[in-house]
């Protein structure tokens, strides 16, 4: 074993800690290492390659920054040009140079837009559609997603496949299947009618997102709370739902995002216009004129800004969870 009083360097490093030095000092001579609980030991890098240490500067960064920001004008460049038409004069021509605020805004464009087209009623009712859905999805396809990650492994399999195929049929096949459904129970003309596909969880995609979240879930901390005279509902929602927050935030995100912006729906199975929802009467502004840019753009502002909050909300409580340690959070 080397002496310490010849070796040109001692690493000592705290407990549990293993400290390696940098490639240039290793290419020079020998160096000790002493890692706790063992000897030490005399070694020379046969490449120190594998050693180099990353370095933070502009050519790596950098351009992650550029891409970061592009990426940011490029999503939302549509928002500010919708923004900024909403408020021009009506009957001014579009301008053809780039315009960031009007000279003379009217916010007088969004109350024509509420005036014209009620969409005051309609933002009631894809409210009521939206409370009801979204906890309504997360509570089947949370379900669903459950019993299937509890089964062996062959039938978990088969209902992922058959997950999958459902996915892939179009949704126009279930049109006509639909509407003769409702008209026999009586939900045409009725705003539960549009929340009625929550009851199935709205989508396989919902399903197939708690599956994997719950199949992350060691298996052991499941077989403790059985032991601990738990049954199944006491687990998912004791254990299974605490530890799924993200997937949570993510399906409730995407269910809201596409019940506020169904537009088939309502057009299918609602007739009286006081139970249509916000994207019927953003086609209703269409129909009235469409070269009314400013009118149409503050009835887009106004359908997208719900949309707009639910997306920062879930950002944050995406960055809150991922950032932690653990099983969902790796």
């Amino acid at each position: 074993m080397p002496n310490k009083s010849t070796a040109k360097q001692v690493f000592q490093p705290a407990p549990s800690e293993f400290v390696i030095p940098s490639a240039s000092e290793l290419a020079e001579s020998r160096y000790t290492l002493e890692v706790h609980g063992h000897e030490p030991r005399s070694f020379v890098p046969q490449d120190d390659t594998i050693l180099r240490r990353r370095s933070p500067g502009w050519p790596r960064d950098g351009w992650r920054v550029l891409a970061a920001l592009a990426a940011a004008v490029l999503f939302l460049a549509p928002i500010g040009f919708m923004l900024t038409t909403s408020l021009r004069q009506i009957g001014v021509p579009l301008s053809r140079q780039l315009e960031l605020f009007p000279q003379s805004p009217s916010w007088d464009n969004y109350r024509a837009a509420f005036d014209l087209a009620g969409m005051g009623q309609s933002a009631l009712n894809s409210a009521f559609v939206v409370v009801l859905a979204v906890p309504l999805t997360i509570v089947v396809a949370s379900l669903a997603g459950f019993a299937m990650s509890q089964l062996p492994q062959r039938a978990r399999l088969t209902l992922t496949l058959i997950s999958f195929a459902v996915l892939m049929t179009p949704i126009t096949a279930v049109w006509l299947p639909r509407f003769v459904l409702f008209k026999e129970v009586g939900l045409l003309d009725s705003r539960l009618a549009l929340v009625v596909p929550a009851l199935g969880g709205t989508s396989p995609f919902f399903v197939l997102l708690f599956l994997w979240t719950f199949l992350r879930i060691p298996s052991d901390v499941y077989e403790s709370a059985r032991l601990d005279g738990a049954g199944a509902l006491r687990v998912w929602a004791g254990i299974a739902m605490p530890l799924a927050r993200p997937t949570i935030v993510a399906v409730g995100m995407l269910a809201f995002v596409a019940y506020w912006g169904n537009f088939i729906d309502p057009l299918l199975y609602l007739r009286s216009p006081e139970k249509m929802t916000l994207p019927y009467s953003l086609q209703i502004l269409h129909q009235l004129d469409a070269t009314n840019w400013p009118l149409l753009m503050a009835g887009a502002v106004l359908v997208t800004v719900p949309v707009l909050l639910v997306f920062v909300v879930a950002q944050r409580s995406f960055l809150q969870h991922f950032r932690q340690q653990g099983w969902l959070g790796r």
